[in-house]
C-alpha cells in the first residue's frame, strides 16, 4: 500500500495460457453479440457506464489513489478524464459509418467501417483506470471486445472498470481484464485469437510487443516514453510559464510520459526563472495523497524510487546543479516513514549531453537549460530519439506556432501543458510510438474498412 508501505491490500494471481486463453474465449463469444449491435445500442451502454463512473466519483478516486499513491486532487481529474472518454465515444458510436461511391453505369460501391475482433489493451501504472478507459471506449464503441492487463504494480482499479461494464450492460466477457507481469503479456501478444494490441509503456517493451504482433500481422498502437521540451522564451507571461513549468514535471510524482522535462529558459530571463520555479517547487506539499492539501504523493515503488535517485546522483557527477529537492522525504506521519517519497528536484547548470536531460527518468526531477535563438533551441529540442511532447510560452502568437510547427513531436501545448482533453488525438513521433488515442482519430486504430463494388449491368469480361 503506497500509504502504509508494506502493508498488503490484496493479493492476486497471474493469469497464465489457459486463464488468457479463457479471457479471450469469453470476449470472442461477447465480440459475436456486441458487434451485431446497431451504434446507438452500443451508445446507450457506454452512456450507463459513463454515468455510473461520475456517480463513484469519489469511491473510484479514493481506490486508485490507494491503488497508485497520486494525490486525491489528482486521481479525481484522471476520473473526470475517464467518463468523459466514455461519453465522447458513446456518442461517435451511433455516427460510425462508410460512404457510398456512384460509378458508372449505375453501378455504385460502398464501404463498411467494421470492428477488429478482439483488441488487447495493456496498460501503465501511472494513470490505470484513465488509460483502460482511453483504451476501452474507442473499442468497444467501434463493436470490439477487449482484454485488458493492468500493470502489476497498479491491478485495482480497472477491475471495477470491468465491473462498471458489466453493471452497464455490455454482454458478459465483452471486457475481460487478467493480471499479470510480462509472461502473461506474453500469451495475450500471441494469442492467434486477438486481432490488434494497444500498448502504453516504455520504449523496450514497446519493441518487445511489436516484434511479438509482427509475428501474427496484428496491428499496435504504442503509447512510448518522452523527454519532451517546453520551451520558455523571454516575451513569456512569466507566471504563466512556471505554472506551465510545474504542470509539465510534478505532475503524478513526475510519472508522466509526456511530462516537458528539458525546460529551455531564453538566457535573458533564466535567473528571475529558475528563482521563481525554485521557490514554487519548496512549497509543493508531499504527503499522504488521501489528505485534501497534499500536491504529490508516493512514487510508485522502491525500486523506481531507487532509480530516480539514481540519476539524480549522476547529474551532480556530470555538473549539475540540483537547486532544490531531489532528497527523500520522511512525512510526519509515523505511518508514512517507510513511504517512497522524495522532495521535487530541480537541476540548474545542465547541457545537452547529460544522461539526466538525454533520458527517461519518469520522476519529479526538472531540468533547465539556457538558449539564446529560436532557430537553436528547435533544432536543440528535435535532438532526442523521442517525439510524444513538446511545449512553448510565448505572448508572440506567431511565433508559438512556427516553433510547435518545427517541433518533431505528436502533442504540443502552446501556454499550457499537460492538458490532454479527449476529444483530441494523443500519441507520438519517432521512438514514442505511433497511432493515437482519443479523438475522432482513435475510431481508425479500432476498426477496418471493408470496400462493396456493386455492378448493376452485364460484366465485361477480357475473356
Amino acid at each position: 500500500c503506497k500509504m502504509c508501505p508494506g502493508r498488503v491490500i490484496s493479493k492476486l494471481l497471474c493469469s497464465g495460457e489457459k486463464e488468457v486463453d479463457l479471457a479471450v474465449q469469453d470476449a470472442k463469444a461477447a465480440f459475436k453479440i456486441w458487434s451485431q449491435m446497431s451504434g446507438m445500442e452500443r451508445s446507450r451502454v457506454l452512456l450507463e457506464a459513463a454515468r455510473i463512473i461520475r456517480e463513484q466519483r469519489e469511491e473510484i478516486a479514493t481506490l486508485e489513489t490507494i491503488n497508485n499513491g497520486k494525490s486525491i486532487f489528482e486521481a479525481r481529474v484522471d476520473i473526470d478524464i475517464s467518463w468523459q472518454c466514455l461519453e465522447y465515444y458513446a456518442g461517435l458510436a451511433g455516427s460510425l459509418a462508410g460512404e457510398h461511391i456512384q460509378l458508372p453505369g449505375g453501378s455504385f460501391g460502398y464501404t463498411r467501417r467494421e470492428p477488429l475482433g478482439v483488441c488487447v489493451g495493456i496498460g501503465a501504472w501511472n494513470y490505470p483506470f484513465q488509460i483502460a478507459c482511453w483504451k476501452s471506449a474507442p473499442a468497444l464503441a467501434c463493436g470490439n471486445a477487449m482484454v485488458y492487463k493492468p500493470s502489476p504494480f497498479t491491478p485495482i482499479s480497472v477491475v471495477r472498470l470491468a465491473e462498471i461494464f458489466t453493471e452497464a450492460g455490455v454482454p458478459k466477457g465483452l471486457f475481460n481484464v487478467v493480471q499479470g507481469g510480462a509472461a502473461t503479456g506474453q500469451f495475450l501478444c500471441h494469442h492467434p485469437d486477438v486481432a490488434k494490441i494497444s500498448f502504453t509503456g516504455s520504449v523496450p517493451t514497446g519493441i518487445k510487443i511489436m516484434e511479438m504482433a509482427a509475428k501474427g500481422i496484428k496491428p499496435v498502437t504504442l503509447e512510448l516514453g518522452g523527454k519532451s521540451p517546453l520551451i520558455i522564451f523571454s516575451d513569456c507571461a512569466l507566471e504563466n510559464a512556471v505554472n506551465g513549468a510545474l504542470m509539465a514535471n510534478f505532475l503524478t510524482q513526475g510519472e508522466v510520459c509526456c511530462n516537458g522535462t528539458r525546460v529551455f529558459v531564453e538566457r535573458k530571463i533564466l535567473d528571475v526563472f529558475t528563482k521563481e520555479v525554485v521557490k514554487r517547487t519548496q512549497k509543493i506539499k508531499i504527503g499522504d495523497p488521501l489528505l485534501e492539501d497534499t500536491r504529490m504523493g508516493a512514487l510508485i515503488n522502491r525500486p523506481h524510487l531507487d532509480r530516480v535517485q539514481g540519476f539524480i546522483k549522476q547529474a551532480k557527477e556530470q555538473g549539475a546543479e540540483v537547486l532544490c529537492g531531489g532528497d527523500l522525504y520522511v512525512p510526519d506521519d509515523p505511518k508514512l516513514k517507510n513511504g517512497y517519497y522524495m522532495r521535487p528536484c530541480v537541476l540548474g547548470n545542465c547541457t545537452d549531453n547529460m544522461t539526466c536531460v538525454k533520458e527517461e527518468i519518469f520522476g519529479p526531477v526538472m531540468s533547465i537549460l539556457p538558449f539564446d535563438t529560436e532557430e537553436e533551441v528547435v533544432e536543440r529540442a528535435n535532438n532526442t530519439k523521442f517525439g510524444l511532447a513538446g511545449g512553448v510560452f510565448t505572448r508572440d502568437i506567431q511565433k508559438a506556432h512556427r516553433v510547435v510547427a518545427a517541433l518533431q513531436a505528436g502533442m504540443c501545448f502552446i501556454n499550457n501543458y499537460n492538458v490532454s482533453p479527449v476529444e483530441l488525438p494523443f500519441g507520438g513521433y519517432k521512438s514514442s510510438g505511433f497511432g493515437r488515442e482519443n479523438g475522432r482519430a482513435a475510431i481508425e486504430y479500432y476498426s477496418q474498412l471493408k470496400t462493396v463494388c456493386v455492378e448493376m449491368g452485364d460484366v465485361e469480361s477480357v475473356f
